[in-house]
């Protein structure tokens, strides 16, 4: 077996150590550097997203309170706008109740006035006709002494 021999060792020892550190140099000022330099630039880039992502949440979260005031304002507005509108149609329908009942009063007033003017012309007309029934009846029997003006005395007495 070649690499047992002695002889060789000399040889196998010198291209081990050339080998070796060819290898070592080309990994320490060649291959290491440029992964560092990749490492490093990644990360960098990851800081910076990560970055970003934060300044990009903070004016998010920002937009999120701006719209959640803007909301609650809108929302107040709406309740205030509302609660004066239904104040307002309360105030309008209790005017225009009042001025029913105000034009009711007025009618059920004049009805009434109406009704006694009628009742009155009705008992006149029934007073009338009463004495003129009377008047009739009395000369029918043939009760001669009794006067109109005795039945119209009789009739008024009765009311």
């Amino acid at each position: 077996m070649p690499q047992l021999d002695i002889a060789t060792y000399p040889s196998q020892l010198f291209w081990l150590c050339v080998c070796f550190f060819s290898t070592y140099f080309i990994m320490a000022k060649i291959i290491l550097p440029r992964i560092a330099d990749i490492i490093e630039q990644r990360r960098q880039k990851i800081d910076n997203c990560l970055d970003k992502a934060a300044k990009i949440k903070a004016q998010a979260e920002e937009s999120l309170e701006k719209y959640q005031a803007a909301l609650a304002k809108a929302t107040n507005d709406a309740e205030k706008s509302l609660s004066r509108t239904y104040d307002e149609l309360n105030k309008l329908i209790k005017e225009k109740q009042d001025e029913l009942d105000k034009k009711l009063k007025d009618k059920i007033a004049e009805s009434e006035i109406e009704i006694r003017r009628n009742k009155e012309k009705a008992l006149s007309e029934v007073r009338h006709i009463s004495e003129a029934l009377a008047t009739e009846i009395v000369k029918k029997i043939g009760l001669t002494e009794i006067s109109a003006q005795d039945i119209k005395n009789a009739v008024k007495k009765v009311k």
